[in-house]
């Protein structure tokens, strides 16, 4: 199966689902214009990934630095297929990426773990990126 990858702009996410070592990750910015035509390519390359996945482990890498509610909403429905997957006995683990001193992207990650009680979350702190002179 093909990969998908979607680069980032400054609305929208880079999105690299890589299919040979089942790591899907969804970075930077995300407030498009249009969040369900944006991530429709996503939902369309997800359905077949999980339905022809065996017993390899999986890794969803959230990265965000930002996100409007639209977004939330398709990360709701991403996060509702993931969960399904697991509870048919798929291994998948969410990785929420945060930097450490955004408390409000770590406070949408928890948020969303307790919605998918079922899908296991994994939270990662990486240290703020300094800007060299």
């Amino acid at each position: 199966m093909e990969s998908l990858i979607i680069k980032a702009t400054k609305a929208t996410p880079a999105v690299c689902f890589d299919s040979k070592n089942n790591i899907l990750e969804i970075k930077g910015k995300s407030y498009p214009a249009n969040s369900e035509e944006f991530f429709s390519p996503l939902f369309s390359w997800l359905d077949p990934y999980l339905n022809q996945l065996g017993t390899q482990k999986v890794a969803l890498n959230m990265d965000l630095i930002y996100f409007n509610s639209s977004s939330s909403v398709v990360f709701m429905e991403l996060f509702s297929k993931l969960e399904t997957a697991v509870i048919n006995g798929k291994e998948i683990t969410v990785n929420w990426i945060y930097e450490e001193d955004d408390e409000d992207i770590l406070e949408y990650g928890e948020e969303f773990q307790e919605d998918f009680e079922k899908l296991p979350f994994n939270f990662v702190e990486k240290e703020l990126e300094v800007e060299e002179d």
